[in-house]
C-alpha cells in the first residue's frame, strides 16, 4: 500500500530581514510517511520544526526543495484554486479553539460554510450538521450558540467537526490538545481515537508532549532542529527512547513521585550537558 501522505527531503527556509543575510532553514531534509487510517505523532520543543512541518503540508509554508506527496500527487507547490479542490480530502484543526473559529458565526454557519462551499444543498447541509455535532458530542441545540458560548474544551469539538465536514482523508492537528486542562485533554484525545476507529481517517498528529502522542500514535517521529532525529513505533520511541533529545524529552515529563522526578531531573542535566559540551 502506498502512503497517504509522503514528504521526501523537505527543505523549507524563511527570508531573514538585513541586507544578504542568509535565509533560515527551518526543515532541513525531512522524511515522512503516513499511512491510510494512520496517527503519525510529530513530535519536539518550540522550534523544532514541527509546525513548519505542517504548514508546508498545507500549503501554508514555502518549499525550497524536495517534494510533498499526497494520495500519489505532488502538492508542495499547488496554487491556490488547486489548495481549495483539495480540502476535502486535507484538513486542519489549529492550536487555540478560542482564535480558530469566527467569533460572529453561530456553530451552524461554521459547520454549514464548507458544505455551502462545495454546494451541498441546504436540506442536506442542515443533516449534515446535525451528524457532526453528534460525532464530536455536542448538543443539537448547540448550532444555534456562538462560539463565546462554549468552553475551550468544547470549542475544540466544534473545529474537530468543522475539520470532519468534507470526510477528509487526513487531518493535520497543530497542538490540537496543548490550550486545554489535563481533564479535558484526555477527553478530546479519545474523541480523536473514536472518530479514526469510526471514519478511518490518518492523522498528522503534532505536539511537545510525549505523553499526549503515545495515547494516540501509531508511530512517532521526533524533531530537533528541522531534522527528525528518531522515528519509529510509538511504543518504542515513547517508552524506550534511543536519540539523547529524545531521552531529554521523555525526562520532561513530570511523574507523582518526588524521588523519581528528582532523579528524572539530574538525568536530564546531564543529558543536556553533554548536547552543549559537543
Amino acid at each position: 500500500m502506498s502512503p497517504l501522505l509522503d514528504v521526501k527531503d523537505l527543505v523549507v527556509d524563511y527570508p531573514v530581514k538585513g541586507f544578504r543575510k542568509p535565509p533560515f532553514r527551518a526543515l532541513q531534509g525531512v522524511s515522512l510517511e503516513v499511512e491510510p487510517g494512520e496517527c503519525v505523532g510529530l513530535v519536539g520543543e518550540s522550534g523544532s520544526g514541527k509546525t513548519t512541518l505542517g504548514r508546508a503540508v498545507l500549503g501554508l509554508a514555502p518549499v525550497t526543495s524536495g517534494s510533498i506527496g499526497f494520495q500519489g500527487r505532488e502538492i508542495g507547490r499547488l496554487g491556490r484554486a488547486e489548495r481549495r479542490a483539495l480540502a476535502g480530502d486535507l484538513q486542519v484543526v489549529f492550536q487555540d479553539p478560542y482564535t480558530s473559529l469566527n467569533p460572529s458565526l453561530t456553530i451552524d454557519q461554521i459547520l454549514t460554510e464548507p458544505l455551502i462551499a462545495r454546494k451541498t444543498g441546504k436540506a442536506e447541509a442542515r443533516n449534515r450538521v446535525r451528524e457532526l455535532l453528534d460525532a464530536v458530542h455536542l448538543p443539537s441545540d448547540a448550532g444555534q450558540r456562538l462560539p463565546r458560548e462554549f468552553s475551550g474544551g468544547q470549542r475544540q469539538r466544534v473545529a474537530i467537526a468543522r475539520a470532519l465536514a468534507l470526510d477528509p482523508r487526513l487531518i493535520v492537528c497543530d497542538e490540537p490538545v496543548s490550550a486545554l486542562d489535563l481533564s479535558t485533554q484526555a477527553r478530546v484525545l479519545d474523541l480523536f481515537q473514536e472518530i479514526q476507529a469510526r471514519t478511518g481517517v490518518a492523522y498528522l498528529f503534532i505536539s511537545h508532549d510525549l505523553d499526549v502522542v503515545r495515547h494516540l500514535s501509531h508511530r512517532v517521529a521526533v524533531m530537533y532542529r528541522g531534522q527528525i532525529v528518531e522515528w519509529g513505533a510509538a511504543a518504542e520511541v515513547t517508552v524506550r527512547p534511543q536519540h539523547p533529545y529524545t531521552k531529554r524529552l521523555f525526562l520532561a515529563a513530570p511523574v507523582a513521585d518526588p524521588v523519581k522526578q528528582e532523579r528524572r531531573r539530574a538525568e536530564r542535566r546531564r543529558l543536556e550537558t553533554m548536547e552543549v559540551s559537543r
